[in-house]
């Protein structure tokens, strides 16, 4: 992989503070985000109802960046639906790095009316909010489950076929709307397709939890693991680091027409489950012995998942001067060991 262009956008804002907005920021992702640009000497504004994120996660943050930096920090405690909330989290902001949002297929279809409040309602409202505020920048996190039904490989941004879920309906919903905002009030929006991120900070717990911490989870505490499926089912894994990059990329590029546009944003290498499983196993055998060997159990596939994913990421690199760091692989060699630490205590 090549070195990150964080560097040099990191030269490029760190002498000239900006004022962010990271909705989200308890979350998995949010508070990577904001590791971040505290770490860059940024004024960061934070929004969370703690539906899904976690108070762990910004004490975490607090710990790694110091109590200096921790000032430039200001929280919000409140819901995107709320319109109120968004005026108000939206107020002296110039850049929106919009993470809120209900994530997880399975759960959108257990209750879609949930997933529709926080991502198509709250959406909305912070789009409003935003515009109002005359922020700089509306950054968003939009899913490689736009491509719903569509069979073509890798995912290219302007083919997509019918959504699989209600979660991916909401995903569509928000690009449309972000397009129409820059067509209509002129507010500059980009929205990042991500692919199956994963990394530091990636709750193991609750019924929709990810499948990369929640099988950590199980192999650290002696649990088996299942595998949705023949385990031939494929995903493009996308370390958190290479999305933090994306994020700021987005947020800060000149290039009039890289803006208002959507993009994959991934590595470009497909890995099935299986291959993964033994993946996480194997670098988890230092830490418990008897898991050398070991094999997953494999159910049912899941409603309403895709069969396979990959992302073509060359109008991410060609627009946005994108260029992941981290394959699935390099990825694991990191997180491991911060679950495995993390997940000890």
């Amino acid at each position: 992989m090549t070195e990150s262009p964080l560097a040099r956008i990191k030269e490029t804002v760190a002498g000239a503070p900006r004022t962010w907005l990271v909705t989200g920021v308890a979350g998995f992702i949010g508070s990577n985000l904001l590791e971040l640009l505290l770490q860059w000497d940024q004024r960061v504004v934070g929004l969370d109802n703690f539906s899904t994120g976690h108070r762990r996660n910004l004490e975490d943050v607090r710990a790694q960046v110091g109590s200096a930096r921790w000032g430039n920090f200001q929280m919000w405690e409140g819901d995107i639906a709320d319109t109120a909330v968004c005026v108000k989290a939206c107020s002296g902001v110039e850049y929106v790095l919009h993470q809120a949002a209900l994530g997880s297929v399975p759960r959108s279809i257990a209750d879609p009316q949930a997933t529709n409040q926080a991502n198509v309602t709250g959406f909305l409202n912070m789009l409003v909010a935003a515009r109002d505020a005359k922020v700089k920048r509306f950054v968003y996190a939009s899913s490689g489950s736009v491509y719903g039904d569509h069979p073509a490989l890798p995912k290219v941004e302007d083919v997509t076929g019918k959504p699989l879920s209600p979660y991916a309906v909401t995903k569509c919903v928000n690009e449309l709307y972000a397009d129409v905002f820059g067509k209509t009030y002129g507010l500059a929006c980009i929205g990042l397709r991500y692919f199956n991120v994963f990394g530091r900070r990636q709750s193991p717990d609750g019924p929709y939890a990810a499948v990369i911490p929640q099988w950590v989870a199980n192999l650290l505490a002696g649990k088996s693991c299942v595998v949705n499926g023949d385990g031939s089912t494929s995903r493009d894994f996308c370390y958190v680091e290479n999305v933090l990059q994306a994020n700021v990329l987005a947020a800060t590029i000149g290039t009039p027409a890289a803006v208002n546009t959507v993009y994959n944003i991934a590595v470009g290498e497909r890995t099935t489950l299986l291959e993964l499983y033994a993946m996480i196993r194997d670098r988890l055998v230092p830490f418990r012995s008897e898991l050398q060997g070991l094999e997953p159990h494999l159910g049912p596939f899941r409603p309403g998942d895709i069969r396979h994913s990959l992302a073509d990421i060359s109008k991410a690199r060609r627009q946005l001067g994108y260029q992941p760091t981290h394959t699935v692989a390099r990825g694991l060699d990191e997180a491991i060991h911060w679950y495995a630490a993390t997940m000890a205590k």
